[in-house]
């Protein structure tokens, strides 16, 4: 995949993104590497977690695809690591049906997951679906998104609450955005999955109810009554003032 850019004399650049992919079997890394490079993008590899911390460049990586268990620094460490300094998108590769580690990386702010053994289309898909989202992010038109304290500048990328900025993922600023522009819209977990991840069918709700708890923990006021972002009971999630 290709995205552009423009020189100081205005011209275009054609540029290649760059994934950074942390795995340290080299079989399973060699083999990523191909699936992707396959795909037009360039692979840059990281066998252990130290290394991938040196590795990671905030302007450089498009998406980083992070094994869970690593020798000495665990994926759980190169992902918080990498959340103070960047919300570039991860992807956590983890052990199949792993819950905890599922939950745990989502919690510290992966935006996705897929598990081992992994279907190399899915994990292809996977990876595509986070490039379009953060396109979707960079070229969302010019305007300004209320909902409660909540102040979403959304052709800077910024969210404040009562004039001071949060820190948001690409997949948290994803899904408030979408939540904001369809007010009193009711969307289910399915829904979600589709427009903001861009599934094009099924998927785990956790990923949808795990970015829905850290989104509120970040956006609510503490001892506000009313929450952001709605929970409507036996439907889903909607923009509004507070749980029915």
């Amino acid at each position: 995949m290709r995205s552009f850019d423009t020189d100081s004399s205005g011209r275009f650049l054609d540029m290649v993104d760059k994934v950074l992919v942390v795995e340290d079997d080299h079989t399973v890394r060699s083999l990523v590497r191909l699936l992707l490079e396959d795909e037009g993008l360039e692979v840059l590899e990281a066998a252990t977690g130290t290394e991938a911390v040196e590795r990671f460049d905030p302007d450089e990586i498009a998406v980083v695809l992070l094994d869970v268990r690593l020798p000495g620094m665990n994926g759980f460490d190169v992902c918080r690591s990498i959340r103070r300094i960047s919300d570039v998108p991860i992807i956590m590769v983890t052990a199949q049906n792993d819950s905890h580690d599922i939950v745990a990386g989502l919690e510290l702010g992966a935006d996705d997951y897929v598990t081992k053994p992994f279907d190399d289309r899915e994990l292809v898909a996977r990876v595509r679906a986070q490039l379009r989202r953060h396109r979707r992010t960079a070229s969302r038109s010019g305007r300004v998104m209320t909902v409660g304290p909540i102040e979403i500048r959304v052709d800077e990328g910024r969210v404040l609450k009562r004039g001071a900025e949060v820190s948001l993922t690409k997949t948290e600023f994803q899904l408030l955005c979408h939540l904001t522009e369809n007010p009193n819209r009711v969307w289910s977990r399915e829904q979600l999955l589709a427009h903001v991840w861009g599934y094009p069918y099924g998927g785990d709700g956790r990923l949808v109810d795990t970015h829905v708890a850290r989104l509120r923990s970040k956006v609510d006021d503490p001892d506000a009554p009313a929450s952001v972002i709605q929970t409507v009971r036996g439907l889903g999630y909607r923009a509004g003032a507070g749980d029915v």
